[in-house]
């Protein structure tokens, strides 16, 4: 008896000298959504800041990225976010406008005369009092990407607005841009962007508007056969977040989700530039016909577009425009 007392005491010495193991802690996943595909700027940007967030956090952040609407339509992203069954999202201004009315001001056509006004803009007062007013929709609005500048792709060639009259034309969900295509005399059909390859090639549309790097990742080469380089619209992409998700992160983890957006941001439009000019020629090399078009009869057709819109400030508007000076 006293030889087992004894072989279990030194048992209980010998586990007491070896040290447990710290348990490791766990690690945060935050699930960031988008509509574009992955050889666009966006999601080639995510990628990079979910390297630097791995990095500064020391692996105690981790981003999963969930690109071509895989966590929803765009407008449905947004609305995951106000519910916290999504953690981030980065998605157009075409939902957007809904949630924020006044976000309407920045998808007025001929706004911005650069990228680099467009950036001083929105990387400003004006830009970072638009993404306070997520707050009050549940969400945090932390930076502003780069979609790129929306021209037009046709079936058939666009040299002014008359061109455009009864065009079937395809627009986001949002009423600044459908205001604005009919005064260019267009039909436009609001329609979420899962359905506009199909509606081409159906002959349900006849045309769209977007960007290069949106045209060229989604080949629509295949579907359409002008490109004509309006440059109509400024668009911008906004990297958005859960409100209740973001509150429950340390700050020290905030901190490294703010400083890594701003590397990120930098990234991701010089990205988007890069990618423009070399997509632009790739669609010509794939047969699209791209075009350069005389933009003063489209921004006369549609100089009294704000006027219509009791959310977008009249004074914000010249703000905007006297920063390009």
């Amino acid at each position: 008896m006293n030889r087992i007392i004894a072989l279990a005491a030194a048992a209980a010495l010998s586990l007491a000298a070896v040290p447990f193991a710290t348990p490791a802690l766990a690690t945060t996943i935050i699930k960031a959504g988008h509509g574009t595909q992955t050889a666009h700027p966006t999601h080639i940007a995510l990628q990079k800041f979910a390297e630097i967030v791995a990095e500064k956090s020391k692996g105690d952040l981790k981003i999963e990225i969930y690109p071509d609407r895989q966590l929803g339509e765009e407008r449905e992203m947004v609305e995951g976010l106000q519910l916290g069954t999504v953690d981030m999202a980065v998605v157009s201004t075409g939902p957007l406008v809904a949630f924020v009315p006044a976000l309407g001001t920045v998808d007025l056509p001929f706004l911005f005369k650069s990228s680099e006004h467009a950036y001083k803009v929105l990387d400003g007062e004006v830009g970072q009092d638009l993404l306070a007013k997520f707050q009050d929709r549940g969400i945090v609005g932390l930076a502003w990407w780069e979609n790129g500048w929306r021209s037009l792709t046709s079936k058939k060639e666009v040299k002014s607005p008359a061109d455009l009259k009864g065009m079937k034309l395809r627009t986001m969900q949002n009423p600044v841009h459908i205001a604005a295509f009919k005064e260019l005399g267009a039909s436009p059909i609001p329609m979420v962007w899962g359905e506009v390859f199909t509606s081409l090639s159906q002959g349900v549309i006849d045309a769209q508007e977007n960007p290069v790097t949106i045209v060229y990742s989604n080949s629509l080469w295949e579907v359409q056969k002008y490109m004509t380089l309006t440059r109509h619209v400024y668009g911008p992409h906004l990297v958005l977040f859960s409100q209740q998700v973001w509150d429950r992160l340390t700050p020290a983890q905030q901190t490294i989700l703010k400083e890594a957006l701003i590397e990120a941001t930098t990234f991701q439009r010089q990205t988007s530039a890069r990618l423009e000019t070399e997509q632009l020629k790739l669609l010509a090399d794939k047969g699209m016909i791209v075009e350069q078009v005389d933009i003063t009869p489209f921004q006369e057709a549609t100089a009294n577009t704000a006027s219509a819109f009791k959310n977008i400030d009249p004074a914000v508007v010249a703000k905007i425009k006297a920063a390009a000076n």
